[in-house]
């Protein structure tokens, strides 16, 4: 009798565990857009302006998607990771669907058409994987089923075929915020932005890097040390700039950014572009 009832309070536990599952799974979906529109016709190249999204989750975006954030513009596109281009709509890295919710993308185009032509469209291409390291993008390792450096290429080149690039929005680090990885960041670092300038064949390619969260609880995560050094690099080395975040806020995991502070963090992300590009007339 009493193997039964833990065998029962086993059941019960488990079902309820399912049920509290499906209920965030449904709470993090239920705004995600029914419809999806293929794009078929393009400006002219050089009016065509894209935008690599690359690092690890706070890039790929957990945020809790709202109806605001599904609304279609037709100047902002995206490549999609099938490699299809549609309207741009959030969410736009669906690499891990099970994780993927609202990242920056939308917000820093809209923010960005604000101060640029009226015939410039934005093209958004997400290639971040949520818990990838600077080694597995150095090295292109397989994460999640994709070679991140490879699909870094792959992409790039869809996106030049149909546009101009312009730059590179970078948000990474937490997988590297351990002692024993921090000293050697800066300079693995500055060998992948090297990559992706070489891959470009643009040597000067504005890239925008955001710091870290200053909302871990996590002690052997050492975020503010991976923030010294995203600082070093982008204070030192030509045409890269830093975007703060430290008044930002987080989810309740305390590792990822909810969904108004990646709405303002795509609106800094365009304005530390704009800047850049204003202050270096050689871009």
């Amino acid at each position: 009798m009493k193997f039964s009832k833990i065998i029962l309070s086993v059941f019960l536990l488990t079902a309820v565990w399912v049920h509290d599952l499906q209920g965030q799974s449904d709470e993090r979906t239920k705004n995600f857009p029914k419809e999806i529109k293929k794009v078929d016709s393009f400006p002219e190249k050089e009016n065509l302006w894209v935008f690599m999204m690359a690092g690890q989750s706070n890039m790929a975006g957990r945020g809790l998607v709202e109806p605001e954030d599904t609304l279609s513009n037709p100047r902002i596109i995206a490549l999609n990771h099938k490699g299809e281009w549609i309207e741009a709509k959030e969410p736009l890295h669906l690499y891990q669907p099970e994780l993927t919710g609202l990242d920056m993308g939308t917000s820093f185009a809209n923010e960005l058409l604000k101060n640029v032509d009226k015939d410039i469209t934005i093209a958004l291409v997400p290639v971040a994987m949520g818990g990838s390291s600077v080694d597995y993008w150095l090295n292109d390792k397989e994460f999640h089923g994709v070679n991140l450096l490879s699909n870094f290429k792959k992409k790039l080149r869809l996106a030049q075929e149909k546009g101009t690039l312009k730059g590179i929005l970078w948000h990474q680090g937490e997988s590297d915020a351990f002692l024993e990885k921090i000293p050697g960041y800066e300079g693995k670092l500055l060998t992948l932005f090297h990559f992706f300038r070489s891959y470009s064949t643009i040597e000067n390619l504005p890239i925008v890097c955001g710091e870290l969260g200053s909302f871990s609880l996590d002690k052997e995560k050492k975020w503010e040390m991976i923030n010294k050094k995203i600082e070093e690099v982008t204070y030192q080395y030509p045409n890269l700039t830093l975007v703060n975040t430290g008044d930002l806020k987080a989810k309740s995991d305390n590792v990822h950014f909810n969904g108004q502070s990646q709405r303002i963090l795509g609106i800094r992300y365009a304005q530390a572009y704009l800047h850049l590009i204003s202050s270096n007339s050689k871009i």
